[in-house]
C-alpha cells in the first residue's frame, strides 16, 4: 500500500512537471501565429480553428495521466464553442458546473475561480442554491426542514427553484448587466430574501449548482462533475456533520434522499453536458491544465 501511495505521488509530480514544461515551451517558442484581429470575423475564425487544434492536444495529453480530468467530452463541443466565439464575441461567457450532491462541484468551481483570478482575468461566481423557493411557511407548518423533507417535499425538483428569476438573471449577466440575486438562508428556516446579493457581470461567469440543468440553454459551456458514490457519501457525511452540525443519522437519511434525487434529476443531464470532469482530479494538475489553456489562447506574436 505504501509503495502504491508513493508511486501515485511520483506520477502526479511527473505530470505536473510535464505540464509546466509545456507551458514554458509555449511561452518561449518562436513558432507562434500572428495575433488575430478579434474585431474581424476572419480573425475570430482563425482563433477558433487554432483553439480546436490545441484542445485536441490537451485531451490527448490528459488521457496519458493516471487520473485524467476529462472523463468524457462531447465531440461537437469545440465546433459549437468556436461558432459562439465567431458569431457573438462581445457576450459574456457563462459556464455551468453541475453534478450530484457532494461530487466536488464547489471544489472544482473554486479552483477555476482561483486560477482565473491569478491570471488577472475578471470572473464572477454564482450559486443556484440562492434560487431555492422560500419555504419558510412550509417548514413552520411541519416543524422543521427534515420533517418537511420526510413528508415528501422534493427539494431538488425543478419546481423547488425560482427558475424564471434565475433564467432572467443569467440572461442579464450574459448581456453585461449587473444583477441583484436572491439569498437563500442555509440555516434550516427556508427563508429566501429577494434581490439580496450584488452580482457583477464579469467577462467570465461561473454558475454552480443543480438548477443549472433546468436552464441549460443559457450556457456556453456545460460541465458535469462526476465522482463515485462511495467517495461522495464520505464527503457528504463529513460536510453534514462537521460543517452543518447535523447528526449522523439525519445526514444518512438525507443521503438516501439525494441519492434517489440524483438518479431522477441529475444523472440524466450527464448526456447533455459538454464535458464530464473527474471530481477526484488532482487540483494542482487541474490548475496546470487551466494555465496551459490560458497560455495557448493568449500567446501570439
Amino acid at each position: 500500500m505504501q509503495k502504491f501511495f508513493f508511486s501515485c505521488i511520483i506520477s502526479i509530480q511527473f505530470m505536473e512537471n510535464i505540464m509546466h514544461g509545456l507551458i514554458e515551451k509555449e511561452l518561449l517558442s518562436d513558432d507562434k501565429i500572428l495575433k488575430p484581429d478579434f474585431n474581424s470575423k476572419t480573425g475570430r475564425e482563425l482563433l477558433a480553428f487554432y483553439l480546436q487544434t490545441k484542445f485536441k492536444q490537451i485531451l490527448a495529453f490528459d488521457k496519458k495521466y493516471s487520473m485524467p480530468i476529462f472523463v468524457d467530452v462531447d465531440p461537437n463541443f469545440t465546433m459549437r464553442f468556436s461558432k459562439r466565439l465567431i458569431n457573438n464575441p462581445d457576450k459574456r461567457f457563462l459556464i455551468s458546473i453541475t453534478g450530484e450532491s457532494a461530487a466536488g462541484k464547489s471544489t472544482i468551481c473554486n479552483e477555476i475561480k482561483n486560477v482565473i483570478e491569478q491570471l488577472s482575468m475578471p470572473v464572477t461566481i454564482l450559486s443556484t442554491d440562492n434560487y431555492f423557493n422560500d419555504i419558510s411557511s412550509l417548514i413552520a407548518k411541519h416543524g422543521s426542514f427534515d420533517a418537511l423533507r420526510d413528508s415528501g417535499y422534493d427539494v431538488d425538483a425543478p419546481t423547488s427553484f425560482q427558475l424564471d428569476i434565475l433564467k432572467s438573471d443569467l440572461q442579464d449577466l450574459a448581456d453585461g448587466l449587473d444583477i441583484k440575486c436572491p439569498m437563500y438562508l442555509p440555516n434550516g428556516t427556508g427563508v429566501s430574501m429577494p434581490k439580496a446579493i450584488d452580482v457583477k457581470s464579469s467577462k467570465i461567469i461561473i454558475v454552480e449548482g443543480i438548477a443549472t440543468m433546468y436552464v441549460k440553454d443559457v450556457f456556453d459551456v456545460k460541465i458535469y462533475v462526476e465522482t463515485d458514490n462511495e467517495i461522495r457519501k464520505k464527503w457528504f457525511i463529513d460536510r453534514a456533520v462537521n460543517e452543518r452540525n447535523q447528526d449522523v443519522n439525519n445526514a444518512l437519511k438525507h443521503w438516501d434522499y439525494i441519492t434517489l434525487a440524483g438518479e431522477k434529476y441529475v444523472k440524466p443531464y450527464r448526456n447533455e453536458a459538454d464535458m464530464v470532469i473527474n471530481g477526484k482530479a488532482d487540483l494542482k494538475y487541474f490548475a496546470g491544465i487551466l494555465e496551459y489553456i490560458h497560455t495557448i489562447t493568449n500567446n501570439f506574436q
